[in-house]
Order: C-alpha cells, then structure tokens, then sequence
C-alpha cells in the first residue's frame, strides 16, 4: 500500500483528483481505496495473495468562521473495500476528532460540527481507518492526512506601538523623515489580498506625508518655525486589500512636536532705559534689573549682559541671572549725590550659544542705553577712618586722653555730629568719650598682664537726626610697663652627687617675667648678697637668661647633711630694674660613676656597711628585748626599794652612789655648775624629813646676793659645818662624801670631749683610687673630710 500526497504520482490518479474537483469537490478531498484480488481459475486451487492497497488523496480545505445552521461538509473517505452493502466502518482519530469533526462511519462523509478561526489554528492532522464492521479488523493501515483552514479577511490592520509621540527640529527641510510607523494584519499574508496594507494620512496635512508602503512620516514644508506652531497631531490609516474598496482598515495617532533652535535674536523692549538709586544703597547690593526678550527656549534663549561703555562702567556692574535671564544691575562704588548726580551705562544682551546654519538670521546680540539718576537723601556721620587703633599705658591714671575720633555730616547741611560709646548691658565701663569732640579718655586702671587689648565701638549721631547712625571699631592696645619682678621658669629640683667634683654644674635655671620687652627680655642671676659666702654652691651667670649652679668642693654626704638650700637673686632689665629672690632646694643623692642618680634617701650606716635587711630586722629585736629586759629590771628594783620614812629604830644616812664622772668645773656640757649654785638651797634650811627636829638652829648662811661669788669648796665646808651642829643627826656616826675638784692639772684633760675638735693631717683622697672594694671606706672618710672643710 502506498499513500500520496495531492501531487498524485500516478498519472491516472492525477487524472482522477481533476474529474473529482471538476464535479465540484475542489475543495474537498477523497480517499480511494484500490484492492487487488487474485481471479479463480476452474479446476484450481483458490490461491491468497497480499492485496496492493492505494490511497489517492486530495487536500481538504475547510472554511474559517463558518456560522451557518448545518455542519459545514468537508470532505469524504472512501476504500475500495466498502461495497456499499455497509460491512466497512470508517473511524477517525487526531486533532478535533469527534469534537470539531465528525464522520459517517458508513459514508465517510467528514464534516466540521464547529466554527474555526485560521488565526488561531492554521491546520489539524488527522487519521483514518477503515475497519470490517463484523470482525473490528482494519481492513488497511491507518493513514494520516491533514485538514487546512481557509483565510478570509476577517482581520483589520493594527498598530501596536502606538499612538506616538516624536520630535523634530524646526526649520527642518522638506522630506526630513519624523518616524516610521508599522501595521499589522493578522490574515494569511499568502492567500489572497487579506494581509496586503497600504498607509495614508487622514490628518496632518500640509505639513506632513507618509509613504504608502513603508508608513514613514516625513516633513512636506520648508521652514516650520517652532515659534509660530509648536505641536502638531497627525493621523496615519492602515487599509487591507491593497486599499481596495471593502478592505478593512485602522488607525493611529502621531503627536509631532517642534524642538527648538537658535533662530531668533534678543531684542530689548526700549532702546532706552532710566533707573533710580538712592546714595544711600550699600556697595554690592542690586539696584536694578534688565532684560532682552529671546524668542528661543532653553539653552538657545541663555544670553549674557555687559557694560561696553559708559560713565558709570566703574561705579555699576551687571550679572546675568541663568534662571530668569536677566541683567542684575549691582553697585560697585559708593554713591553721592552732592558730586555726582546721574550715571549712563550701555548694555549688551548676547546669546551664548549660537548655530552657524541661522547666522544670516543675526546678529544675535542688542544694545540699549541706561540712565542712573542718584537720589539725594540724608546721610548719617562719616568718619574719616574705617577703624581706629589708639594705645595707652598700664597704671595709668583714670582720665588719662587715649586718642581722638572724628566724624562729619557728608551732606550740604553739615550738621553737628555728637559720639558716644556702645557699651553692653553688663559689661563694665573702662573708657569714656567726650560727646562734642569725640576725646577717649581711662576710666579705670588697666593691667596688661590681665587685658593687652580692648576693643570698643564709637558711634556718631547727627543733633537733627538722631536716628541716623554711624559706626566705627575702635581698638585701644594696653602697653606694658616694668611692674612685675622677674620670676624662676619653674620648681626647680636640683640634685647633687656625693661624688661631685668642684666646679661642676649640677643645674641650669632660667627666669620668667609677665613684663612685655620691646627688645626682649634680660635677666640677671646672682646669690643673694644678705647671706654669708656659701662655701657649698655658687652661681654662674650666662649672660643668656640662663644661669648654672656649680659645687664649690667635692664630696658631699647624705648621712651628714641631705639638703641644702641656696637663696638666689634674679632682676630684670626694665626701667626701673625690678628683682625678685628664691630659694633653691639642694638634695644630696648617691650616683654612680657616670652620674646616674642611684637613690636620694638617707641610709642607716649598718646599712651602708653592706648588711641585709634581714641583718637589720635580727639586730633592731635584739635591742627591743634588750630595753624590755631594762624596763623589767628597773621596775623590781623600785618595788623592793625601802619606804622614805623608816622606824627610829633604825635612823640612819642613806648612802647613794653615782657611779657618773664628771669633766670637772670646765665641762658645762655634762653637768651644769649653775646646779651646785642654787640660790633657793641657800634661803633657808632643809631639815630631815624622816626624823622631827627639836632645836630649830639659827641658819648661818650667805644670803643668795652674795652666792654667785661663794666658791664650791666654802660652800662644801659650810655644809659640814651645819652638819656637826644640827641637833637632829643620829645619835651614831655617819659618813657624807662630797666631791671636788680643782684646778686642771699640768697634763691637761684626758676627756675625749674634745678629741673631735682635734684636726688630722691625713689626707684619704688616694683611697677613692683603689677600685670599687674599698668605694665604701673612700666615702666614710671623704664625709669627715667634709664636715672639716664645713
């Protein structure tokens, strides 16, 4: 079996399709089975044989939008199988079956049940089968064949962009393109004319056109100034069927509008132009304004004004404003009426960006003349200084003249001007001012190292208009006179090695003085002249405001003195010359051989010695328990010691014993002479307060005038005298010692009170020269050495 398409290869079979379209189904189709049978021949076996099965097909074409009241027919399926008796059962499957077509299973007969649009659906494909309606055995193989949907024009053209909006420059040549604008028609652009568009313009002319075929809009005027019509609506229509009458049709709108260029010149209103300004405007300030009309918009109206002559081009300037596009007229310079009283300026407004093509149109600048005339008003006072800068000295009396101010009525009136000074609310009042002739003079006194500088504010008044102010600053400079001494820079700590060596600088110090020097600041340094000679430190000046502080002899020692204090002098080169003094404080502290401060603090000289702290501790509770040891002592001593008052049985002297020796009548430091001198001991007799006297003895003594003359050694027998007469003795004998002596001897004391006073002749300065094992000996020795020198 083989299946063909509508080219037919058989020639018979083309043959065929023609006599079946020329009988009216040239738009339908048919299939014609052919089946080949084997004849029987008599007396023969009947033989089988495959049959040769062919399928003739024409195209089916199938109306769209179909809306009549009965299915619309199709086509026809037909096998060479079907006798006609009904055993063949035609059955159709694919897209639509059933649904949008329908077949006569006995017939063949295909029809469209329902309405088909073309733009939604070109085509469907389909199969068919003819099948013994007895046994449901096909009786061929299925075929496939397809049903086309016929356009007609049932679609008007569209436009899908629009409507649109779209510019062009004006003065534009003719048949300069705008924009081209496309339709659509959704009909089979390959059947027929359904789908053939053609463009027109139903609005818009004369001014535009557009091309039939392509629908490109173009200018059809020479010139069109954007001035005279800015906006334009054109309507384009797209028409099917070549634009034939009947076709169908729609339309869109374009909205065209003008751009703007340089065409058109500025132009002033008036060639001539008057303005006012009072004298009184401030410099600076806008006095007026101007402007040249520009029929252009945007960049193509910007312009730029100048003054290009004129009297007044170097009192007056002008400035454009970018977003009005005027001429600011300002004031350069004061203005006065009584010397000038009118002004003429010239000015040009240009565009600033020009286009070449329109120059013919130019020029493309105008000029109008101006005149300022000044007006005369009543001016306030004019100093003859915008500022004044007066000074005056510290400490000087209230009422002293600081300077004078001056203003004048600038008009022809020439009004008396009075002055007074702005002062605020709560500040206080240093200076006054004469109202008539504007003298400054002190109203307190001033100290510059407080306030160098006041700054105050004079204004001036007219007597006839007192509401017209002027102002002036007034800046008064305090200056300095010598009042203040001199003074040291800071709090000096100056430190001194025990191992200095004389000469050497052991501090640099330097002054300060809240005095003002014109030529700069001089000090002078020196000791203070009211204490002896320092035999420690000196003072050297360095003629720099500096001065250094030198040791006079080497070795100084921490245990013997740690501080020294050295008053210093400093004065100042001022007239008159002012001083002050200060006392500097000296520490001795340990350093090593390059001058490194070790430690200033004065050490034990156990611990020099080089014991531990350890050591120390151990020994400083030794000497604890050694004094409670003492304490405890002393205190059973005295509670076994015997009541003052004892029986008579027992009357006896007690006998104390001193075991203290003392250095003779010379030696006032360990006992005082002045003891055995009392005079209270020689008023009157001291009796025994253990026994009662009977006989109260006449005293005998020398009355106490004449005991500062009564040597020891008669005062001592006088005393054993009253004893062998007292009454009141025991009756037994006792013994009383009384130390004496006398003059010194020839060998002289052998008290070692003095022996420090002796001086010795060794010199141990070689002992610092022995290394550091014997550094410690070499400072014990140097310190003597040094309380010998002191």
């Amino acid at each position: 079996m083989r299946i063909t398409s509508t080219s037919c290869i058989c020639p018979v079979l083309v043959c065929l399709c023609f006599v079946q379209r020329c009988c009216g189904t040239a738009h339908h189709g048919s299939i014609k089975v052919t089946r080949n049978q084997t004849k029987h021949i008599e007396g023969e076996t009947e033989v089988h044989h495959r049959p040769k099965r062919g399928w003739v097909w024409n195209q089916f074409f199938v109306l769209e939008e179909h809306f009549g009241p009965d299915p619309q027919y199709v086509g026809k399926l037909h096998s060479n199988s079907d006798k006609g008796d009904g055993s063949v059962k035609y059955i159709l499957t694919g897209e639509g079956a059933g649904t949008i077509f329908i077949i006569d299973d006995t017939t063949g007969d295909i029809h469209s049940t329902k309405s088909l649009d073309r733009e939604k659906k070109t085509h469907y494909v389909l199969h068919a089968q003819a099948i013994d309606r007895r046994t449901n055995k096909p009786l061929e193989p299925e075929s496939e064949f397809i049903i086309k949907v016929q356009d007609i024009n049932d679609n008007a053209p569209k436009f899908t962009d629009g409507p649109y909006i779209v510019t062009v420059p004006e003065m534009s040549d003719m048949g300069t393109s705008v924009l081209q604008v496309t339709a659509t028609d959704a009909d089979d652009p390959t059947y027929g004319n359904s789908a053939r568009v053609v463009y027109s313009i139903l609005q818009g002319q004369p001014y535009f056109s557009v091309d039939p075929k392509t629908g490109v809009i173009r200018t059809a005027l020479h010139n069109m100034d954007r001035e005279a019509r800015e906006h334009y609506s054109v309507v384009i229509q797209a028409k099917d069927m070549a634009g034939q009458v009947g076709g169908l049709s729609g339309s869109t709108t374009v909205n065209i509008t003008l751009t703007d260029v340089n065409d058109n010149p500025p132009r002033f209103p008036q060639k001539h132009y008057q303005l006012y300004v009072p004298e009184s405007a401030q410099v600076g300030s806008a006095v007026g304004k101007i402007k040249a009309n520009d029929a252009d918009m945007g960049s193509n109206a910007d312009m730029k004004y100048t003054v290009i002559n004129g009297d007044g081009s170097g009192v007056f300037s002008i400035s454009t404003d970018k977003e009005t596009r005027e001429g600011i007229i300002s004031l350069k310079k004061p203005l006065n009426y009584e010397k000038k009283k009118s002004y003429t300026l010239n000015i040009e407004g240009a565009n600033t960006h020009l286009d070449f093509r329109f120059s013919h149109l130019g020029p493309f600048k105008d000029v109008t003349m101006l005149k300022i005339i000044v007006g005369d008003v009543d001016e306030p006072p004019l100093f003859t200084l915008p500022s004044y800068v007066m000074d005056v000295y510290e400490n000087a009396e209230i009422g002293t003249v600081v300077g004078t101010v001056t203003a004048q009525d600038p008009d022809s009136a020439n009004n008396v001007v009075r002055y007074f000074i702005d002062h605020n609310a709560e500040e206080d009042r240093y200076f006054t001012i004469d109202a008539n002739t504007g003298t400054i003079k002190t109203a307190k006194v001033f100290d510059r190292e407080e306030t160098p500088w006041y700054n105050i504010t004079v204004t001036a008044s007219e007597i006839e208009s007192p509401g017209l102010l002027s102002h002036v600053p007034v800046g008064i400079k305090i200056l300095d006179v010598n009042d203040n001494p001199p003074e040291l820079a800071g709090d000096y700590d100056v430190v001194v090695c025990e191992n200095a060596k004389p000469n050497q600088v052991i501090q640099t110090i330097s002054a300060t003085d809240r005095d003002d020097f014109a030529n700069g600041q001089r000090f002078h340094f020196s000791l203070d002249n009211s204490f002896p000679l320092n035999p420690n430190f000196t003072l050297k000046d360095n003629e720099d405001n500096t001065a250094s502080i030198l040791t006079r002899r080497r070795r100084f020692s921490r245990t013997t003195q740690d501080v020294y204090y050295l008053p210093v002098v400093i004065s100042d080169g001022g007239i008159p010359s002012l001083s002050s003094s200060a006392t500097l404080v000296i520490r001795v502290c340990a350093c090593e051989r390059d001058g490194r401060v070790r430690t200033c603090h004065a050490e034990a000289f156990l611990s020099s010695a080089g014991l531990s702290t350890g050591a120390l501790i151990a020994i400083l509770l030794c000497v604890i328990i050694l004094l409670a040891i003492v304490v405890l002592f002393i205190t059973l001593r005295r509670s076994k010691k015997e009541p003052l008052i004892i029986s008579e049985e027992d009357v006896r002297e007690n006998v104390v014993t001193y075991d203290d020796e003392g250095g003779g009548e010379e030696d006032t430091e360990a006992f005082d002479i002045t003891a055995l001198r009392n005079p209270s001991a020689a008023e009157e007799l001291k009796y025994r307060r253990d026994v009662r006297p009977e006989v109260k003895p006449t005293p005998k003594h020398p009355t106490s005038s004449c005991l500062d003359s009564i040597d020891v050694q008669e005062f001592i027998k006088q005393r054993l005298v009253e004893a062998d007469l007292d009454p009141s003795v025991p009756p037994y004998d006792s013994l009383q010692t009384y130390a004496y002596e006398g003059q010194r001897s020839e060998a002289g004391s052998i008290s070692s009170l003095d022996s420090a006073t002796t001086h010795s002749d060794q010199d141990y300065n070689y002992l610092g020269d022995w290394g550091p094992e014997f550094k410690k000996l070499a400072e014990l020795y140097g310190e003597i050495e040094s309380e010998r020198t002191t």
